[in-house]
């Protein structure tokens, strides 16, 4: 039997979905404190317990976790990661941070326990080369592209490549 008029949708009257009366001056299910924020003392506590920390610039955070992993020669789980990382950060961000460069093939995982264990594929210089090429193989005119990374280059970094291409066997 479908209810009618003041009571119509809400079964209580009041105009909301759960029900719950608003007090003036109160938000639904937010106490307030006597200093008139939500929460009062208790909002203070949780303040005290993890203060919000400043957001980081992009790519930082995976830097630091590939340097962990590459310092510590073996393979380590987010706990041992969150461990040695600054700022204190949430285990489930350390997840986070961990599946994502394990998505963008910059770490292995092999199961430990409950949890993933993670390793880096290369050091930092065989990173930098995958990311080059990386950017090479997104671009359609591979020549145009190394002409101009090649143009670019300072005159000692140009004799060093010169000097790497002249060393390789002519067939790979």
């Amino acid at each position: 039997m479908r209810a009618e008029g003041r009571d119509a949708g809400t079964g209580n009257g009041y105009g909301n979905r759960r029900g719950i009366r608003h007090r003036e001056g109160h938000s639904e299910g937010h106490p307030r404190g006597d200093d008139g924020t939500p929460g009062g003392e208790r909002a203070a506590e949780r303040s005290d317990r993890r203060a919000p920390q400043p957001r980081r610039a992009s790519g930082e955070r995976e830097a630091e976790v590939l340097a962990v992993l590459q310092g510590a020669g073996r393979a380590l789980t987010p706990g041992e990661v969150a461990a040695q990382l600054s700022g204190d950060p949430a285990y489930t961000t350390v997840v986070t941070v961990l599946s994502r460069m394990h998505d963008k093939g910059l770490l292995t995982r092999r199961k430990r326990g409950r949890a993933f264990a993670y390793t880096p594929v290369a050091d930092s210089h065989g990173l930098t080369a995958r990311r080059m090429r990386q950017e090479l193989d997104a671009d359609t005119d591979r020549q145009a592209v190394l002409s101009r990374f090649v143009n670019d280059l300072s005159d000692e970094d140009e004799q060093l490549l010169r000097g790497l291409l002249g060393d390789l066997p002519e067939e790979r």
